[in-house]
């Protein structure tokens, strides 16, 4: 029987695919736990349907993506650390102060997670980290931070 997956099923396929699977593992198991669908005509338009949405909206948040990362490139998030008589610095900017630092200063939210360079910014100066801003069928878009550090008086 061809059944089209609503949802992604370990060993059968992923979301969207249409799959051959025996009569009784389809009408058993697959369609009353709301896994997939026969497939049909209808069904099948349905599903094309869903996926040009799909595409569509990964493009859009490409964009967006993009538009942020060039709004990134202008922007420096500044921060205040005491340095030791030598001229080091005590401590570091983690990604998550840096998180909040562009919220408080410049309204962006972007999750901690998404920083590449997970090491934290520890030297008196500029920094500039790597973020992952978008990722996923149309490509990937990568942002970059400039963190600006100075002593604190």
């Amino acid at each position: 029987m061809k059944v089209i997956l609503v949802k992604d099923v370990k060993g059968v396929g992923k979301k969207g695919d249409t799959v051959n699977v025996s009569d009784g593992y389809a009408t058993n198991f697959l369609i009353p736990r709301s896994l997939a669908v026969i497939s049909t005509p209808n069904n099948q338009a349905q599903l094309e349907k869903s996926n040009a949405l799909e595409d569509a909206k990964q493009v859009k948040m490409k964009e967006e993506a993009e538009q942020l990362a060039k709004r990134l490139e202008n922007i420096n998030v500044e921060f205040k650390a005491k340095v030791g008589s030598d001229g080091r610095m005590f401590g570091t900017i983690s990604p998550k102060e840096i998180e909040a630092g562009m919220k408080e200063q410049w309204n962006i939210i972007i999750d901690k997670r998404k920083f590449i360079d997970k090491y934290p910014a520890n030297a008196i100066g500029y920094t500039r980290l790597k973020i992952e801003l978008y990722k996923g069928s149309a490509g990937t878009v990568v942002g970059t931070v400039n963190v600006h550090i100075s002593k604190e008086n």
